[in-house]
């Protein structure tokens, strides 16, 4: 499978916040979001081949005492191995979160599933995606797959937020879904720097507050910047 990047360090989003935790990065996505902060595992995909027993034991060096895993991506619903390697996972015993987009269901061994559904916010620019802004447009809107992922396993939704018109789109979006629990939305600010962060933080967090969903900061942007490996 194709491995952008394997590395430790500290959960920055969600419940998890703060764990120790080694990230698997798989290469390669389905969509093409104008705000992507991983471009060179989506819109311009790079990596090395790994064997599911290579992963295994690079994470294994990596771990040194942590027992938290998380697979991200790109999109880590899109790799035929996962499953093999999410069951290596939890036969050694780890705690697994797998960060999606949600359009892509599997049915794997996973303790937290990490949903982020994007919104029309994350529509490309069309001068850049060419032919990949309908592909994007089409395939990011599904509530039929987030319904199946939040029914079967521990979730978190997280909704990446850039104005305050986003509330809108996301309540329609929770609408569609009927079964999600408020406290489980967790609303993210978007951006990649943290002055731009804290601007919109200062809005968002009062929203979340009002309508009963959970702040999500950056905070791995705060303790490190936007650099890869952290």
């Amino acid at each position: 499978m194709l491995i952008s990047e394997i590395y430790r360090s500290r959960q920055g989003e969600g419940f998890l916040t703060g764990t120790p935790s080694v990230f698997v990065r798989t290469s390669g996505c389905n969509l093409r979001c104008g705000f992507c902060d991983t471009p060179f595992a989506s819109w311009n995909p790079e990596g090395d081949q790994y064997s599911i027993s290579e992963v295994v034991e690079q994470v294994q060096v990596l771990a040194d005492g942590a027992r938290h895993i998380v697979l991200t991506g790109g999109e880590p619903m899109l790799p035929r191995e996962i499953g093999e390697l999410c069951r290596e996972f939890r036969a050694l015993d780890f705690h697994l979160t797998i960060e999606t987009a949600g359009t892509l269901y599997r049915d794997l061994a996973c303790d937290l599933m990490s949903v982020s559904p994007k919104l029309s916010n994350s529509d490309p620019d069309a001068s850049r995606a060419g032919e990949w802004l309908k592909k994007h447009q089409s395939r990011r809107h599904r509530p039929d797959v987030v319904r199946q992922l939040i029914q079967k396993y521990e979730y978190q939704l997280k909704f990446v937020v850039n104005s305050p018109r986003d509330l809108d789109e996301i309540k329609d979006y929770l609408d569609e879904l009927e079964s999600a629990t408020p406290a489980r939305v967790l609303l993210m600010p978007q951006g990649i720097e943290l002055a731009e962060l804290e601007d919109r933080a200062q809005w968002l967090a009062p929203l979340c507050a009002v309508h009963g969903f959970t702040f999500c900061p950056r905070r791995h942007i705060e303790w490190f910047g936007n650099k890869r490996g952290t």
